[in-house]
């Protein structure tokens, strides 16, 4: 195996792609800065289950900002062993980025830049580094499966324009100093240990509270949902295989399988055994209204596809909730 330094590692996806570098026998290098966008003590119950099983010395956390670039450039310096990047922190969320954008700047371009540049600098020595990018790119479309060689030069929000400005800076860096690189478009990954940003979380949180839940654009939402495991399971398929010729590519990975919104409402009503109360809202500047990943390129490159249906894995959900919040 190798040495994977994983950025966000105590984020949602973050901290499962660690599980599964290390049950394998990876080592793992972790940044994070643990930021406040929502209750760290979450992103430290995490980090705590994650070390409370990882073999010693195979996993190692820098508490860094990815937008100090000095920090973040003299730590890949010393990191002599990485050989691979896994490059999933970022500041997420489309509704935040109307209240913050500052935040998504530096965490989404200077941070991703800040990572190219210590790619670079490393000569070779890290043969490959993947990062997330997300569906937000494809902007407002309802015309079908998004496929990768689709427009995105109209997002709707400002997250997406940071995300979509990542993959032509590692588009550009490619071109200039055939770095290999992978660019993965997440599609609405849910799971346990995930985002209480996520809809499926705030719905859970609300119903067994007794409060009313919110329905933007009246519930007419259409997602790919894809379960956490699934989408580890394509980005440690994208770290094991570079780009044969050194260049760019880029990957939708989500389920393919658009659900209802109202749908989900409905199996989380089942699961946990409690009615919602529905309350219909407008569409929210930046939201769009559906998403559908396209995902044959995974398929054709690393014989990878989606095995979890949404009612399994709001299953998973739901079991790790009921264990973790009693």
């Amino acid at each position: 195996m190798g040495r994977v330094l994983v950025t966000g590692a105590a984020g949602f996806i973050g901290a499962h792609l660690c599980q599964a570098l290390l049950a394998r026998g990876d080592e793992v290098v972790g940044i994070d800065n643990l930021n406040p966008y929502y209750d760290p003590a979450l992103k430290e119950a995490r980090l705590a289950a994650l070390t409370g099983h990882a073999r010693p010395g195979a996993f190692r956390l820098h508490r860094l900002d990815l937008a100090d670039t000095d920090a973040l450039l003299a730590l890949m310096k010393a990191e002599t062993g990485i050989d691979r990047v896994a490059h999933l922190g970022a500041q997420a969320g489309v509704r935040w980025s109307l209240e913050a954008p500052f935040a998504y700047t530096a965490a989404n371009v200077t941070g991703h830049l800040g990572i190219l540049e210590g790619v670079r600098r490393s000569e070779g020595r890290i043969a490959h580094a993947v990062y997330a990018s997300t569906s937000s790119v494809y902007g407002s479309r309802t015309d079908g499966a998004f496929r990768e060689t689709d427009r995105v030069d109209r997002p709707a929000s400002l997250y997406a324009a940071t995300k979509a400005a990542g993959e032509l800076m590692s588009r550009v860096y490619t071109d200039l100093y055939k770095l290999p690189l992978t660019g993965l478009r997440f599609f609405t990954v849910y799971g346990p240990w995930g985002r209480p940003d996520m809809a499926y979380w705030l719905f859970t949180e609300a119903m067994l509270q007794g409060r009313p839940i919110q329905l933007f654009n009246e519930g007419r939402m259409r997602r790919d949902f894809t379960f956490v495991d699934d989408i580890v399971a394509g980005i440690v398929a994208a770290l094991d295989n570079p780009p044969a010729d050194g260049g760019h590519r880029l990957y939708n990975i989500g389920n393919s399988r658009p659900e209802e919104l109202l749908d989900m409402v409905s199996i989380l009503e089942e699961l946990l055994g409690v009615q919602a109360v529905r309350v219909l809202k407008p569409m929210q500047p930046g939201d769009v209204p559906a998403t559908f990943a396209d995902v044959s390129a995974m398929k054709r490159d690393f014989g990878w596809e989606p095995t979890t249906d949404l009612r399994t894995g709001l299953g998973h959900f739901v079991r790790w909730w009921r264990g973790h919040f009693g």
